[in-house]
């Protein structure tokens, strides 16, 4: 049974892809809930699964090498992962909006700004051309976009990087979606354009009362963004909590880790910051056990026996491998 309190909620989703020795998990049994009107952080390195949990949950995977394996993802009590595509494609860009990682890929190099825009209305909202081409206008001005009125009528090519960036927001945001689901949108991005980019998604989201699921690697974002934390390691959920909890009380080794590689006011200038020993394992070569012991080279048990999720706090969880979680 779903709680009225959360408007998705993730459970035991499982994703893998096709390759040479078999089907490999990206995703490997994570589970979590973004609570009404809340922002939810996913947070870790490249390569752990952050952007494959993020397009599984609207099932934008490439086919045929990229599968779900399990699990259910509801939204507003109904299973995503069992919609017919008709009800997916009203619910996907409808009640859904996705703001892709990298503005320039996302966008249509040879149709102008308004046009895609208006796309966007015309199939959800069922607008005509000439209303959804007006509303691609205030759309533009929306997301502070100067001059929209000429701006609608350009290519993508023909703008910064961040303009492209709010150019995605405003597609992503035409149907005033109920979930925002923005994968890592500051990338490639200089660091005033990416606070620019961040303020203008918190600020449209309280205005609109949506949740949002903020994908990032980025601690200090998170902490600047978002209302709870998940950070996921090697296609896992390691450890998630509110935000103030986790920075006050990280429980996992990983999370300590993340949290410690963080500059900081007062380290001397020119000091070199800590750093994660080891890296993160091929996929092909993840352990059954905790798989944090495998990066820092650990023998025995907890490699193969996977460590069961604990709470150790009201709403906190934390993968209890004895080695790398303080519980």
């Amino acid at each position: 049974m779903m709680s009225k309190l959360n408007l998705l909620e993730v459970h035991h989703l499982s994703t893998a892809f096709e390759s040479e020795v078999g089907w490999l998990r990206a995703v490997d049994d994570v589970s979590f809930c973004v609570p009404r009107g809340q922002c939810v952080g996913i947070v870790g390195e490249s390569g752990c699964g952050k952007s494959v949990t993020a397009m599984s949950l609207v099932r934008l995977l490439p086919r045929p090498s990229g599968r779900i394996l399990e699990g259910r993802v509801l939204f507003d009590g109904e299973d995503i992962l069992k919609m017919k595509p008709r009800r997916l494609n009203d619910v996907r860009g409808g009640k859904i909006g996705v703001i892709f990682q990298e503005p320039m890929s996302a966008l249509n190099p040879v149709h102008r700004i308004g046009d895609q825009i208006a796309e966007t209305l015309m199939l959800h909202r069922g607008m005509s051309r000439d209303h959804a081409w007006l509303e691609a206008i205030n759309m533009l001005h929306f997301v502070r976009i100067p001059d929209p009125e000429h701006r609608v009528k350009e290519f993508p090519g023909s703008l910064s990087g961040g303009m492209r960036q709010r150019v995605g927001i405003a597609i992503a945001l035409a149907c005033r979606p109920e979930l925002i689901i923005a994968d890592e949108p500051t990338t490639a991005l200089d660091v005033t354009v990416q606070q620019q980019i961040l303020s203008l998604i918190r600020e449209l989201r309280e205005q609109m009362g949506s949740s949002a699921v903020l994908i990032t690697h980025d601690l200090g974002v998170i902490a600047q963004n978002c209302d709870r934390v998940v950070v996921m390691y090697a296609g896992r959920v390691v450890e998630s909590a509110g935000v103030k909890e986790l920075f006050a009380n990280p429980r996992h080794a990983y999370t300590k880790a993340l949290l410690s590689s963080m500059p900081r006011l007062e380290y001397p200038r020119k000091s070199h910051l800590p750093t994660i020993p080891g890296q993160v394992a091929p996929i092909r070569d993840y352990v059954m056990g905790c798989r944090f012991c495998q990066r820092l080279e650990r023998t025995g048990h907890t490699l193969v026996t996977r460590p069961p999720m604990v709470q150790v706090g009201p709403d906190h969880l934390v993968e209890a491998c004895p080695l790398c979680a303080d519980i």
